[in-house]
């Protein structure tokens, strides 16, 4: 596990996120659009971290679904306060509701305790080019995460 990946605990995964000058816009303030990247990465590295952990869960659902993906169909974001260059940031991500083809995410961007960003983010299981319900085993790995998971 790299640690570049971030941690998943109890349901949360955590990430840290460094602002650069490149999410940057004219002013020095983090551009809207560089959150969605930054919550783009907390949700491949939260699969990633499902996956390292559970392998053998990864390969059954490539069997009963071949190039599998996950997709975004639907976000909802609040831009609450803004990030500037330097600025270390915490992004957290846990499931919020996961059934038939989609899963739900929730997602923070905090700079410490003070919250600058949050979404929830649909994400829907796609193989073949369609839409299809999420694999069995895969769903009860994640409703376990959300079982577990609290909010950030």
């Amino acid at each position: 596990m790299n640690s570049l990946d971030g941690t998943v605990t109890d349901g949360l995964h955590h990430q840290k996120i460094r602002v650069y000058y490149e999410d940057t816009d004219f002013s020095g303030v983090v551009y809207h659009a560089s959150y969605l990247r930054f919550m783009e990465r907390g949700r491949t590295n939260y699969l990633r971290l499902l996956g390292a952990d559970h392998r053998a869960l990864f390969e059954e659902t490539e069997k009963e679904a071949p190039g599998f993906a996950f997709v975004v169909r639907q976000m909802k974001i609040d831009f609450k306060r803004p990030a500037k260059m330097d600025d270390l940031l915490d992004l957290y991500t846990r499931p919020k509701e996961v059934k038939g083809a989609s899963i739900t995410l929730h997602q923070q961007v905090k700079r410490g305790d003070e919250l600058l960003v949050e979404a929830d983010v649909q994400v829907a299981f796609v193989s073949g080019g369609r839409a299809k319900p999420i694999p069995k085993p895969l769903r009860i790995a994640m409703k376990a995460d959300q079982d577990a998971g609290g909010a950030a």
